[in-house]
């Protein structure tokens, strides 16, 4: 068995499985936590949770101005490589294909031209992510396994997917099967580390402003 169809059959299958099995098992587990049911009165300002949950989710889009300053690199940086890579997974060609094999669902793509530049932003956005957390003393303090980690299986599929696209090094079979072998590795870790935030933070966003719309919490 070559190494492209090694990636592209028992790998991605099992990398997927364990991605379903693993996005339902954190999913299930939070909504079906047990909880004291809450009896406090809300706020009159806010006519229900729902407008609690939205208005503590724009909120959350940019910084208080206290803290402005000294977040404003990480939160532009932030902003960049998360929509690079939302559009380098939902917006080329060939992942669109592979979500319709997946799904049935399908949509326009960009062209070529622009998704490598938009990948090539991504990257020097996610290098300069991994400076700041090396140069920055309380972010380095606070850094686990799980941040360093979460930074390389994100990083890679990007790096990858830019060099076979390049056609550089190798036989183009060859990085593409390192490419898919990169995303296999994302998709396993992704529901058990930090990434899972891709998908939890509208969540707690959301019951976080629940939370603040009762008494006693002022904004």
């Amino acid at each position: 068995m070559e190494l492209l169809e090694f990636a592209r059959g028992p790998v991605m299958t099992f990398a997927l499985t364990v991605f379903i099995g693993g996005m339902m098992f954190r999913i299930f587990s939070l909504f079906l936590m047990w909880r004291t049911r809450d009896s406090s009165a809300g706020r009159s300002r806010e006519r229900s949770s729902f407008s609690a949950a939205v208005r503590e989710i724009i909120r959350r889009l940019w910084p208080q101005n206290a803290y402005k300053q000294r977040t404003m690199f990480d939160l532009v940086n932030g902003y960049v490589f998360h929509i690079g890579l939302a559009i380098i997974v939902f917006a080329l060609a060939p992942h669109i294909l592979f979500i319709r094999d997946l799904t049935g669902l399908s949509w326009g793509a960009l062209p070529n031209n622009v998704i490598y530049a938009v990948g090539i932003i991504t990257l020097g956005s996610l290098i300069a992510a991994l400076v700041r957390r090396f140069v920055s003393p309380p972010l380095k303090i606070i850094s686990t396994f799980d941040d360093w980690f979460s930074w390389l299986v994100t990083f890679l599929p990007v790096l990858t997917g830019l060099i076979a696209s390049s056609h550089l090094g190798a036989r183009y079979e060859t990085l593409f099967a390192v490419h898919i072998l990169s995303v296999a590795l994302l998709l396993i870790w992704l529901p058990f580390g930090k990434l899972m935030h891709f998908f939890l933070v509208f969540v707690t966003r959301s019951q976080t402003g629940i939370q603040l719309s009762h008494r006693g919490a002022q904004l």
